[in-house]
């Protein structure tokens, strides 16, 4: 079965040449020329498999699209960007992003980023891990891995995790040590994103807002400053 596609992008050329690059990778391509109009058929018709989205929309932007998409749907999510700039690459990776490719957009470059993360999608289900993963054990709160089905839950309640946060928060668990960020970046993005490695940081932040008791002051997710993060459980 084909994967769906959704882009998002105001610009008639762009869209319609993305269309065609995608459809020739083997894409089935929904279109949207506005974040309005790409949320209704969200709604009416469920998200797709990935999106691409260009930030620089008219009306809604594609941060605020990214970020209401982000409250119902774990959608892969490449944006697209005017040019090779920090602060939107953070902002974009804040709202909930998964990467971030710099216009004028090459289309080899856009297409290997989708395949490394379909490839990253896919992980999860690989990995060989029998037992639910204990990370804070507080009964109030009791906080639960579950590699094998794809979810953490808070006090019996799912949390809503991107996939790359998931995927993060796995080879921190399983991984026993600490790893750094070029590791991470390895083994959680393989060789889909060539940029700062900030971007670990950001999706790091991210997740510690959703596990940690005090996002503020992580005990779960820890910082060990000049090599890393580690993992540690509370028990």
């Amino acid at each position: 079965m084909s994967t769906q596609l959704m882009i998002v992008e105001d610009d008639n050329r762009v869209r319609a040449a993305l269309r065609l690059a995608m459809e020739g990778e083997g894409y089935e391509v929904a279109e949207a020329a506005a974040a309005e109009s790409a949320l209704r058929q969200l709604r009416e018709q469920g998200a797709p498999d990935m999106m691409i989205i260009d930030l620089m929309l008219g009306g809604m932007d594609g941060f605020t699209c990214i970020r209401e998409i982000r409250r119902d749907h774990d959608v892969p999510i490449i944006v697209v960007g005017a040019r090779r700039d920090t602060h939107d690459l953070v902002a974009a990776l804040e709202a909930g992003a998964d990467d971030f490719v710099a216009k004028p957009v090459e289309v080899k470059e856009i297409t290997a980023r989708m395949r490394a993360l379909r490839r990253r999608a896919g992980l999860t289900a690989e990995r060989d891990s029998p037992h639910d993963i204990l990370l804070d054990a507080d009964p109030a709160r009791r906080l639960v891995l579950s590699p094998e089905r794809g979810t953490v839950r808070c006090g019996g309640v799912a949390l809503h995790l991107t996939g790359t946060e998931f995927r993060l928060l796995c080879e921190l668990a399983t991984s026993g040590r600490v790893l750094s960020r070029a590791t991470l970046l390895e083994r959680v993005w393989e060789r889909g994103f060539f940029g700062d490695e900030r971007i670990v940081d950001v999706h790091l932040r991210r997740l510690r807002t959703k596990i940690e008791r005090d996002p503020s002051d992580p005990r779960i997710v820890v910082t060990v400053r000049g090599l890393g993060y580690r993992l540690d459980p509370q028990r």
